[in-house]
């Protein structure tokens, strides 16, 4: 995973790994969105609620395209141009 342009790291739980471990015990190792062998742990609804019923197992596919979706999502929202291109006069006013 890329770190390093991002926060995350720092705001999970100290106990994270056990956490991460429960987790995948308890939903069998599957991804919950294409049922192949999970190896991650996902927060359903973004944010840091670290409750138990907010994680579930997710293969590391699923959980790169869904992270991914959610960042692109997150810069369009925020997407504000620079520099604006001045309006043009109309032809027939030249």
């Amino acid at each position: 995973m890329a770190w390093s342009s991002s926060s995350r790291r720092g705001r999970l739980p100290k106990d994270w790994q056990a956490i991460r471990l429960r987790i995948l015990a308890r939903d069998r190792h599957a991804c919950y969105v294409c049922g192949r062998r999970a190896t991650e742990v996902d927060h359903v609804r973004r944010g840091d609620d670290h409750a138990d019923s907010n994680l579930r197992a997710i293969c590391q596919g699923c959980h790169r395209l869904k992270s991914s979706r959610e960042g692109g999502t997150a810069t369009r929202r925020g997407y504000r141009p620079t520099r604006r291109r001045p309006p043009e006069s109309h032809p027939g006013l030249l």
